[in-house]
């Protein structure tokens, strides 16, 4: 089990008070996470009550407790099963796009693209997460990790190409790629301290030159 499968586990363990069986129970705990989910999207946060995730999950208050003792326990749970869900998606997002690649040419668009589409999905949520984290210190550990094993794997995907970068040192390339590129998508989504203004116009562009900058950097003996 990786860290940020271990961190991100605990952190779901710990916010439940009573495991949900099959059938009804079950089916009713997932309206409370997706009840709750929208929520925090909605607000940006947390600025929301049990209540109106009993309203919008049509589940009873007394539901939610059994589940859960606090309301932060049940954000815990939200946030633990986004950032599973997004290693998960992640992981088969590279798989994918290995498979249809076979050089660094081929790879650093398609892989720019589909991240780019990747980050954009989770980016309401994420923005969340990562507002949470900084003052929540259950959070912050798993998201840390998460981030970690992200990083990782995009740079693991890189180096699959590592016979075509010029460098005694293809780790730090790959690395400082992969920086490049999660900085200027996260721009792009909000994906920090300071939201940015979306261009779909100016991103299209950009997201193409990047790709052609990442693969000259990579392709340039030191």
């Amino acid at each position: 089990m990786s860290t940020a499968t271990h961190h991100t586990e605990a952190l779901a363990l710990q916010a439940l008070s009573r495991k949900p069986r099959q059938g009804r129970s079950l089916a009713s705990f997932e309206r409370m996470l997706e009840a709750t989910k929208a929520l925090m999207i909605e607000t940006g946060g947390d600025s929301f009550t049990l209540q109106d995730v009993s309203e919008r999950g049509q589940v009873s208050i007394g539901s939610i407790y059994l589940r859960f003792e606090s309301k932060d326990r049940l954000l815990h749970a939200v946030i633990a099963e986004e950032l599973q869900t997004i290693l998960a998606k992640e992981r088969a997002m590279f798989d994918e796009v290995l498979a249809e690649t076979s050089s660094l040419g081929e790879f650093l668009p398609l892989y720019i693209a589909r991240y780019s589409t990747f980050l954009e999905e989770h980016a309401p949520l994420l923005r969340t997460i990562m507002a949470r984290a900084e003052v929540d210190p259950a959070v912050s550990e798993p998201g840390k990790e998460t981030a970690r094993r992200s990083s990782e794997m995009s740079i693991a995907a890189i180096l699959r190409f590592r016979d075509e970068i010029k460098s005694a040192d293809p780790e730090a390339k790959a690395l400082a790629v992969f920086q490049i590129i999660f900085a200027t998508i996260a721009r792009q989504f909000g994906l920090g301290s300071t939201p940015e203004s979306s261009d779909p116009y100016l991103w299209g562009f950009i997201k193409d030159e990047i790709a052609k900058m990442a693969l000259a950097y990579l392709r340039h003996a030191d």
